[in-house]
């Protein structure tokens, strides 16, 4: 029998393709070569609407993860290719799932005698590139390929059931948003992608990762005041500071093979996350320099204790709200509202175990904590 069809994926297609056609203008505008093609509204809808049904099924007791790229074999990077292109369908899809699960393979899909076909897999997409990435049953991401050096796509919507989550585009352009926030949103200036920004994406998702929750705060360099909001004596203190992460930053534009540094500095990035899964606060500097783990975030005498939050997501139709600062989220999340209010030149970054992130940062314009929450852009 043939499946009803997802109605999320026809409402949001049009706006979709309109999207990307904003990508590929701009593109054009700054002179970067666009060698994905455009996705009209019909394909959207197409490969929404299959893969959600795909993500419901099961090949031996399993839930598929896939990752469906839009482009012909020819734009692709070393594609391999199948003899017949096969049709898309849920159950095609479901069948090769666990040949492709692994992350970083896509399976290449385009149109053929006009009807979508799966023509076989690749490892490498070019820029702009429409991927759909089947996450777990019903929960859905579009994004798009913003080049290697990023390490994370920009995400477009996100899909949970009946739940539908478009990016707003404008949510990194808003006054004192942190340049992460602005980062993950592609609101970057060129050569953004070399600095602070994208080291602290890179740690965001790899603390995402592994599901236990944590916390990070990043300091300003050359001042030690951020220990009046620590608890003393810190157990997990690292003397001297660990400055691996901070060699491999400051020597990434040394000439070099550019695949081993990407490789230390994903292991590095990956250590210095894993910290974070220990209870308490990890503490790095804006340069990057580790000074402890496992640290209890306490108030300095004579201040006050946060009281209220202004929580924000850039999902289109989520405006501002504000929220007593015990309403954001558990301990974990009123600990760092705390060492925000306290430490106002500071970050709090804070995973949770059921996948929730969320950045604390002071604003001086709204003369209060502000929390951007940024899981959607995660996915």
């Amino acid at each position: 029998m043939t499946e009803p069809a997802y109605p999320a994926a026809r409402a949001v297609a049009s706006l979709v393709e309109a999207y990307f056609a904003r990508l590929h203008a701009s593109a054009r505008t700054e002179g970067r070569e666009a060698t994905a093609p455009t996705p009209g509204a019909d394909v959207v809808e197409a490969l929404v609407d299959t893969a959600f049904w795909a993500s419901l099924r099961r090949e031996e007791g399993h839930a598929p993860r896939i990752s469906l790229a839009f482009l012909p074999a020819s734009r692709a990077g070393s594609p391999q290719t199948f003899a017949r292109p096969l049709p898309l369908t849920a159950a095609g899809l479901t069948r090769l799932a666990p040949a492709v699960e692994r992350r970083g393979i896509h399976l290449g899909v385009w149109i053929d005698r006009g009807e979508l076909h799966v023509w076989g897999t690749t490892l490498h997409i070019p820029p702009l590139c429409l991927v759909l990435e089947v996450v777990e049953p019903g929960v859905l991401v579009l994004k798009y390929s913003r080049g290697e050096e990023f390490g994370k796509y920009g995400n477009v919507v996100v899909f949970g059931g009946d739940q539908v989550k478009v990016v707003d585009e404008a949510g990194g352009r808003v006054p004192e948003c942190p340049s992460l926030v602005s980062l993950l949103l592609g609101s970057y200036a060129p050569g953004a992608h070399a600095g602070a920004a994208n080291v602290l994406l890179q740690l965001a998702v790899s603390m995402r990762a592994h599901g236990r929750g944590g916390s990070l705060l990043v300091v300003p360099d050359g001042t030690e005041r951020w220990r009046d909001s620590i608890v003393s004596p810190i157990r997990y203190e690292v003397a001297p500071p660990f400055t691996g992460l901070a060699e491999l930053v400051r020597s990434e534009s040394a000439e070099g093979d550019r695949s081993t540094w990407q490789e230390d500095f994903q292991r590095v990035v990956g250590a210095v996350a894993g910290l974070t899964a220990v209870d308490g606060a990890t503490i790095l500097s804006d340069r990057y320099e580790l000074f402890a783990f496992g640290a209890k975030i306490g108030r300095p005498e004579g201040n006050v204790p946060v009281e209220e939050v202004v929580v924000t997501e850039p999902v289109v139709g989520a405006g501002p709200v504000v929220l007593h600062a015990s309403q954001v989220g558990g301990t974990r999340h009123l600990s760092a509202a705390q060492f925000a209010h306290d430490q106002r030149d500071a970050l709090a970054l804070v995973a949770s175990q059921d996948g929730r992130f969320t950045i604390f940062a002071w604003s001086r314009r709204e003369e209060r904590v502000h929390a951007y929450r940024v899981e959607t852009l995660l996915l």
